[in-house]
């Protein structure tokens, strides 16, 4: 099955990685999900909000999470690790991410669709 198809079974939206990965690796058991990318790369939102990814991202997938993220980055005012992003149930319209100890909401609708991402020279 696809990224996308994967992610709306635990009730994340889809966009939350860029459509050009290379490949993914998930561990039903350990719920381990581990996303391959050509290049460190971001993705651009209309809502102004940007997420920087490293040729591999790492997380633990739950309903509705991601969590222990390895190798993501949004820009709050500068670049900072995300750890964990977060939807509240099925008819939630907010996608909450954590990053340096800070949660903050972004509209689902803006991760709705993958996107095809812009590479940086460094994560």
């Amino acid at each position: 099955k696809s990224l996308p198809d994967l992610l709306r079974e635990y009730n994340l939206p889809p966009g939350l990685f860029p459509q050009n990965i290379t490949c993914y690796e998930f561990d039903d058991a350990t719920a381990k999900l581990v996303v391959h990318l050509p290049a460190a790369c971001e993705l651009s939102f209309k809502d102004s909000s940007v997420i920087r990814y490293s040729t591999r991202v790492k997380a633990i997938v739950a309903k509705g999470k991601l969590n222990g993220i390895e190798g993501m980055k949004t820009k709050f005012l500068v670049w900072v690790k995300v750890s964990n992003v977060a939807v509240e149930g099925y008819k939630s319209d907010k996608v909450w991410f954590t990053a340096a100890g800070v949660k903050k909401s972004r509209p689902r609708i803006q991760y709705d669709t993958p996107q095809a991402a812009v590479r940086v020279q460094e994560f």
